[in-house]
């Protein structure tokens, strides 16, 4: 410690005014003691004069020290007070203490803060007071921190959401066993991260105004609003124009983990979640948004990029609806049968009934490709299958082999990413080398999987996927058609 000390006592300011006034002091101090010397010397009562002038002197030192002493206690802080307003009588702390402070706590070797995770649990506790004061307890005597709490009244009870910064080393059963023996049932978690910090009105907000602005955002708003469940867009005909039988009420139906809303475009949108039942707190927020949507009608944003070919050709990269599909359908029209069979994986000749599926935003988002004449020669989809995404191109003969494919598929796999994919895959024949090409050229990552001649590629995404988008394995391809067909056979 000695070398500390002084160390820091030579980093201290040096002040000449002090020394200045310890020289002053020190000459008066000289000349008064010359004098009152030289004073008893020559006076006849000179013994007594010097008595009584120590006497005075040593009286008046400890008048000085206990008045001192007095003052300070008069003007101190009560011992132990660090809160309320008499933090202000404390002088701030120069840069040079706060230096040594820094020092002081390496050489105590402080504590570093614990590790902590983020959890999300949702639990069914009795509607009775202090049903949630006792789970709060035993939370807080878990060290569990509770960043925010939703309450959904139920008949029997009520459902709270918390969401909850914990100790690294709580498990989820150490968890789920405390909340139980807390009077909490049926009690759910699952690992958050740094998006769940955001309040649930903002949230909300925030898809509101994703799916005003964008239709094909309303599955992908679904999603993130209910966290990971699977949803599907049942049309009340199909493409034979036979009825589906899926037609839901205005008021939609809530069946526990099944929700049935109807869909603005016709039909029904299904939202399942088999692992957690809906409450209603939850169907009535999803039914708003499927409202809004129904309200503001088609739409999708007109933003569009002009390219320049190598060739010197330009095109326009734009957004596309079904508002597009008679330009999509001249199209098909002048499209090759192979090119046809590339796409949808067979010798279809009546490919364009799926088209109006096709760009429906139910179902994803479409790129379309058209030229300075306005007419169209390439349609890029980014599909929405179940928990995964599925891309597929299809380029006009006339313009394939001049890098549009591989502009579509760079542009989907982006919206992929922004949307929170894992990722993406694309359906295709071992023979279309043009299809196989672009994939290699994103890249990512990629999975090859080959069924009867058909080729699946599955290219992983660099961005982590979010709790409320994990995706479930894949089923055999063999036994699930094509996005096309299979939309069409509903």
């Amino acid at each position: 410690m000695t070398d500390v000390t002084s160390s820091k006592s030579a980093r201290r300011p040096h002040h000449w005014r002090h020394d200045l006034i310890e020289l002053a002091a020190l000459f008066t101090a000289v000349v008064v003691a010359d004098t009152i010397a030289k004073t008893i010397a020559k006076g006849p009562d000179g013994p007594y004069l010097l008595v009584f002038s120590a006497i005075a002197l040593v009286a008046t030192a400890a008048f000085h020290t206990w008045w001192s002493r007095r003052s300070h206690a008069s003007h101190a802080p009560p011992a132990g007070h660090t809160g309320g307003h008499s933090t202000a009588a404390v002088p701030a702390k120069t840069g040079e203490e706060r230096e040594e402070t820094g020092e002081e706590r390496e050489e105590t070797g402080a504590a570093a803060p614990a590790e902590t995770s983020l959890w999300r649990m949702r639990t069914t506790v009795a509607d009775t007071p202090g049903s949630l004061a006792a789970l709060c307890t035993v939370l807080a005597r878990l060290g569990v921190d509770i960043l925010t709490l939703q309450t959904h009244p139920l008949a029997d009870g009520t459902v709270d959401e918390f969401l909850l910064r914990a100790p690294a080393g709580l498990s989820a059963h150490a968890l789920a066993r405390e909340t139980a023996a807390a009077g909490g049932r049926d009690t759910w978690t699952e690992r958050a991260d740094a998006h769940d910090l955001v309040d649930t009105p903002t949230r909300v907000l925030g898809l509101a105004t994703r799916t005003a602005l964008d239709a094909a955002e309303l599955p992908l708003a679904l999603r993130q609003l209910l966290g990971r469940c699977t949803l599907h867009s049942v049309p009340a005909l199909s493409l034979t124009g036979r009825p589906t039988g899926e037609h839901a009420p205005v008021e939609g139906v809530l069946e526990e983990t099944v929700m049935r809303l109807r869909d603005p475009n016709g039909g029904t949108l299904i939202v399942e979640r088999p692992y957690l039942p809906f409450t209603p707190t939850e169907f009535a927020r999803a039914r708003a948004l499927v409202e809004l949507d129904a309200r503001l009608g088609p739409r999708v944003p007109r933003s569009q990029d002009v390219l320049t070919l190598p060739e010197g050709n330009e095109i326009t990269v734009r957004r596309a609806d079904q508002r597009d599909l008679s330009a999509a359908r001249a199209m098909h029209d002048r499209c090759s049968a192979r090119t046809l069979g590339l796409r949808y994986h067979g010798p279809v000749g009546d490919a364009d009934r799926y088209l109006d599926h096709l760009l429906s935003p139910r179902f994803g988002r479409t790129l379309a490709v058209q030229t300075a004449s306005g007419r169209l020669v390439a349609l890029g989809h980014l599909l929405w299958d179940g928990d995964e995404t599925e891309v597929a191109l299809m380029v006009e003969d006339d313009w394939q082999r001049r890098g549009i494919g591989s502009e579509l598929l760079g542009r989907l796999v982006a919206m992929a990413e922004e949307a929170g994919c894992a990722s993406v895959y694309a359906v295709t024949q071992s023979s279309n080398t043009g299809m196989v090409a672009a994939m290699r050229a994103l890249n990512l990552p990629l999975d090859y999987q080959i069924e009867e001649g058909t080729l699946v590629i599955t290219a992983r995404l660099a961005s982590a996927p979010r709790p409320d988008a994990r995706p479930q394995p894949r089923e055999s391809r063999q036994e699930q058609p094509h996005e096309g067909v299979r939309r069409a056979e509903r």
